[in-house]
């Protein structure tokens, strides 16, 4: 179940090899990716040819102080901030998870969604395997130490052959050896930096700019990247496949700051606001946005349109995310406090409301409610995204189509329902032409817009997997 009308942030992944302050750049690392994950935090170190492991419920600020950095010592190190997509949200699920084998340690912090958790993890109990945790990630590391006897490299390739779905790992040894992962599909991000000497993986470029590491590259779909004493080490072990990279991404989960496929966030999510404005006109007052989801597409609509821009809702940063309060009630009065608009700019306008998404319409209902009683004349939303109208399984917390307002409801029914004077979504067209990526529809995962899932999961999912 989600509690939000947002999607939950995935996980977010961090790690550096060769650093004297290896726990205190995980930390920075981690606090740059906090709003890919905000349920736990972790970090893990190798040292002495042991992994010692920091992790607990909470935001990074709140997990770690100088005295948890402090005892994290080590040149090697890996960290994880995580929303449970798969797994409860409880501390024995927090990641890094640690295992110890034949003298050895093996850290494991992973970002997506195994399709096929619910077969592999039968299999391996079936087998003996004993497992410490409801978590998918889990199910890596009992394959690749079942694989060690192949050696290092092959039991990473061979445990990765076994999985389907959406992945991206960053591992540790307790020798120092760090490697990342990334999905034969290109789902989710992971990308490769270099401070100094030492080499660092990220989910996002965000992380390498607060940490002063320079950009190199993306990892590539099918990936295996190994970093050790020697430099790296890059394996493709397999067939190369049609790269699905998750376009909610640019939509929503990344930062603006971040670098996606050589193109600034910020830029793409101002093209799908001028790309609305094309498809979707009005003659209005003002555009506004529902910070700070929609803001830089509707910087975008304004731009396009010549129609002002104006920041019409106040957020209070201080208020805890909405998805959290365990009763409706709670959730709307959240809702309320979280945002406070500004009655003199609104009173007696038309106005246009921009929003990135809309997953379960909660939220909007309640923020435009408010504005009819404020006074405002006429509302009118545009969503910088198609409707969500099918369940993602690849690692994003609606994977329930009853999550959905919009595979419950026609758009016009949907506009009713909200109390608005219109509403329109960007086009599907629209939105994978506004990306500036040369063959759009040859790179994204558009599953939750279309339903054509690139990774089929047949009957591999169970119930429980089905509900997050």
């Amino acid at each position: 179940m989600i509690y939000n009308n947002k999607p939950r942030e995935e996980c977010g992944i961090f790690g550096i090899s060769k650093h004297s302050d290896a726990a205190r750049l995980n930390y920075f690392g981690l606090y740059a990716l906090q709003h890919r994950g905000q349920e736990s935090a972790g970090i893990a170190v190798a040292a002495d040819n042991n992994i010692i492991v920091h992790k607990e419920m909470g935001l990074v600020s709140d997990v770690f102080d100088k005295k948890h950095l402090k005892q994290l010592k080590g040149e090697h190190a890996i960290g994880h901030v995580r929303y449970s997509t798969t797994g409860s949200s409880v501390i024995a699920n927090a990641q890094p998870f640690v295992i110890r084998h034949r003298k050895k340690s093996y850290a494991i912090a992973h970002n997506g969604n195994l399709v096929n958790a619910y077969i592999l993890k039968n299999e391996l109990e079936e087998a003996g395997s004993i497992f410490q945790t409801t978590m998918d990630s889990e199910i890596f590391l009992h394959l690749f130490v079942k694989n060690l006897k192949f050696g290092f490299e092959q039991a990473i390739v061979n445990a990765v052959a076994k999985l389907k779905g959406a992945f991206a790992f960053v591992g540790l040894t307790s020798r120092g050896e760090i490697f990342g992962i990334k999905d034969p599909n290109g789902f989710r991000p992971l990308c490769l930096g270099k401070l100094n000497g030492s080499y660092v993986l990220a989910s996002e470029s965000c992380a390498l700019d607060l940490v002063q590491a320079d950009f190199i590259r993306e990892l590539d779909p099918g990936e295996i990247l190994i970093i050790n004493r020697d430099g790296l080490k890059s394996i493709k072990p397999f067939p190369k496949i049609k790269q699905t990279f998750c376009i909610f991404e640019f939509i929503y989960f990344a930062r603006p700051d971040s670098i996606l496929f050589e193109k600034n966030v910020y830029q793409i999510r101002k093209a799908h606001g001028k790309c609305l404005a094309k498809e979707a006109p009005v003659d209005a007052d003002l555009v506004m946005p529902f910070p700070d989801s929609g803001t830089y597409a509707a910087l975008g609509y304004s731009e396009e349109s010549g129609i002002p821009f104006e920041m019409a809702m106040i957020r209070n940063h201080y208020v805890g995310r909405t998805f959290i309060q365990p009763t409706q009630s709670m959730r709307d009065f959240g809702v309320r406090v979280k945002l406070n608009p500004i009655s003199s700019l609104l009173k007696g306008k038309e106005i246009i409301i921009i929003e990135d998404s809309v997953i379960r319409g909660t939220t909007v209902k309640t923020r435009v409610k408010a504005l009819r009683e404020l006074g405002v004349s006429k509302i009118h939303l545009r969503v910088a995204g198609p409707a969500h109208r099918f369940p993602c399984h690849y690692g994003i917390d609606f994977s329930i189509k009853g999550d959905l307002i919009a595979a419950n409801m026609s758009t016009k029914e949907l506009q009713n329902y909200l109390n608005l004077d219109s509403l329109h979504y960007l086009s599907l067209e629209g939105l994978l032409k506004s990306t500036g990526v040369e063959n759009p529809e040859n790179n994204f995962c558009k599953a939750c817009f279309d339903g054509c899932y690139p990774v089929d999961f047949g009957k591999e999912l169970s119930k429980d997997c089905l509900a997050v």
